[in-house]
């Protein structure tokens, strides 16, 4: 028998100390940008309160005395200081998913995918949706995270179904490869996927404000709560057929994009 001996590469080992190295830096840089974040939010808050409090004194107190053109100026000035806050509201939440420790504990996915269809059809009582739920397994995550995620995966199925008169949005599981895949589909006006690589991304958006509300922090949020549990997702589209969003949460499947990137 040959003994095999180890050499010492010390090419090697620079490498692997210059790895430890970038991965700290951008640990810590990561960490900074959140708090970054965080600050922001909350520093902005205040000046906004202000902003959009003297516009609405200002209209309902002197809106009879006002011309029009200014009515409108200070109409848009109080939605402004509005949209502003709401993404303030979602950085603070973008930030906070970024910090916390998970609180992992046997999970029933079906259960969550309930509790949130029936916040929505009270939400939209005029809307017809057709929810089509299949069994989605149990697992082991932080269940407040979790709800988190399919409240902006299945609100986001009911904005952009809202021009179709019979509107379906599906729930359901893949088991393959010794791993499940959880899919949330709709039939809405869908997007082109060579646009798929911005859905992730924090305050970008694929539809203009006018079309469709929101501020595009939704997915970026779902990606990082994903993320938090070593998960990945992804989405399937084309235009006007409807879309298909993916995560695992055990980081097996070859066609996701990491949640951790």
């Amino acid at each position: 028998m040959s003994n095999s001996v180890e050499t010492y590469d010390p090419r090697l080992a620079q490498l692997e100390r210059l790895l430890e190295q970038r991965t700290a830096e951008l640990r810590d840089a990561r960490k900074e940008l959140e708090n970054f974040n965080y600050s922001i939010s909350h520093d902005v808050r205040a000046p906004l309160r202000h902003i959009n409090g003297y516009a609405k004194i200002i209209m309902e107190d002197y809106g009879d005395t006002l011309d029009p053109e200014c009515y409108r100026h200070f109409k848009n000035i109080e939605e402004g200081a509005r949209r502003m806050s709401a993404l303030m509201d979602e950085l603070s939440r973008l930030s906070r998913i970024g910090r916390q420790e998970l609180s992992r504990q046997q999970v029933a996915l079906d259960a969550l995918v309930q509790d949130v269809e029936s916040d929505l059809t009270l939400e939209f009582p005029d809307r017809k949706i057709e929810w089509r739920n299949g069994h989605l397994p149990q697992t082991e995550c932080d269940a407040a995270l979790m709800k988190q995620l399919f409240v902006n995966l299945l609100s986001n199925a009911v904005k952009f179904t809202r021009r179709r008169e019979n509107a379906l949005i599906e729930t359901g599981a893949i088991h393959e490869n010794g791993g499940t895949t959880v899919f949330v589909r709709d039939n809405g006006i869908g997007f082109d996927m060579k646009y798929a690589d911005k859905l992730f991304t924090i305050f970008q958006r694929l539809h203009s404000q006018q079309d469709f509300e929101g501020h595009g922090a939704g997915l970026a949020i779902a990606k990082r709560i994903i993320g938090k549990h070593g998960g990945i997702i992804w989405a399937e589209s084309a235009l006007n057929q409807g879309a298909t969003f993916y995560f695992t949460l055990d980081g097996l499947s070859p066609r996701g994009v990491s949640a951790n990137g």
